[in-house]
């Protein structure tokens, strides 16, 4: 049995998903951008949280950028934009919302007030729909288009996460989609696991944006500790293996989470933060610069829908 609930936690509004069998909640905070907050399992009668999120909702508005926009969507672009700037429909652009160095990132909508739609609890399943209008917002994406959220917390500690984006505009728009999450499972991340299914990266210039080349990479297609390794690259995932396409686990305390994206998300970014408690595990549409690059850029006719679908799972380990 599958039920919903409302909490405030340090200024946090969250909608709760519960699954009242096993425990499990999934947190989402529709005024903190959407974010999934927390996901947590039951382990021994305690709850523990998989995710890495923000001490309160002041922390969340007033540093979600130098705190590494962790649980963001990332829409209507991906991780870096080169100078800000774009041609489309043989218009030129440049963003204006936030910059890390000389480069554009992370989208638009990452700090946005999204409202709940609708919202369902059963035997099987507890899902709720959040959307956010964007209009206009910064001159550089002068266009109209809606962002809708439904995240689905099933059996098994499965949560999918589906975003639809509808171009409400009168013309073509360029779309990217993406989410930032991070995941922690208890150890510095030094002494986790991980496992991702890809045969090649992209290799990146000094600046961190694609030259276009893709180079093989097959270093973590099987169960490996972390260690010093550091990330911050993007892989194209082979969706010729198994799900999941990516598995995190802390096998001292017999914890993982999975990572089954659909093909709508056929890259993944993965970074480490400095401080090492979490790791950010990315599902993107398409690469970084991908406004400018082109690879896998998704152009969505007026009143068309492109939806990207991506499933985080908890399992404990005998």
């Amino acid at each position: 049995m599958f039920a919903i609930k409302k909490d405030n936690q340090n200024g946090f509004d969250s909608i709760v998903l519960v699954d009242k069998n096993s425990g499990t909640c999934a947190f989402i905070s529709p005024s903190a951008g959407g974010i999934l907050h927390k996901f947590e399992v039951s382990i021994n009668g305690d709850m523990f949280n998989v995710i890495d999120s923000y001490t309160s909702y002041e922390e969340f508005s007033q540093s979600v950028e130098s705190l590494g926009f962790k649980g963001c969507k990332l829409s209507p672009f991906v991780c870096r934009m080169n100078k800000g700037e774009y041609h489309f429909a043989q218009n030129h652009y440049k963003i204006t919302k936030f910059y890390l160095g000389h480069h554009a990132i992370h989208g638009l909508i990452y700090d946005r007030q999204f409202k709940i739609i609708t919202e369902e609890a059963n035997e099987v399943s507890a899902s709720v729909s959040i959307l956010y209008n964007y209009r206009k917002d910064d001159i550089g994406f002068p266009f109209n288009y809606d962002c809708i959220i439904t995240y689905k917390l099933e059996e098994n500690n499965k949560l999918t996460i589906s975003t639809a984006i509808q171009n409400m505009d009168k013309g073509m728009i360029p779309i990217q989609d993406g989410w930032h999450p991070y995941f922690k499972l208890g150890s510095k991340i030094d002494d986790l696991q991980l496992e991702f299914q890809s045969k090649e990266i992209l290799e990146f210039d000094k600046e961190l944006l694609p030259t276009g080349k893709y180079l093989p990479y097959q270093d973590y297609g099987s169960i490996q500790t972390i260690g010093n390794k550091t990330f911050d690259n993007c892989f194209l995932l082979n969706f010729a293996d198994c799900q999941p396409m990516c598995v995190l686990r802390n096998k001292s305390k017999n914890i993982e989470v999975e990572i089954s994206p659909e093909n709508s998300y056929p890259y993944l970014q993965i970074y480490t933060p400095p401080h090492r408690n979490s790791i950010a595990i990315e599902n993107l549409s398409s690469p970084p610069d991908g406004f400018n690059n082109g690879i896998d850029l998704k152009t969505t006719s007026p009143g068309e829908q492109q939806v990207f679908k991506t499933s985080y799972k908890i399992t404990l380990l005998p």
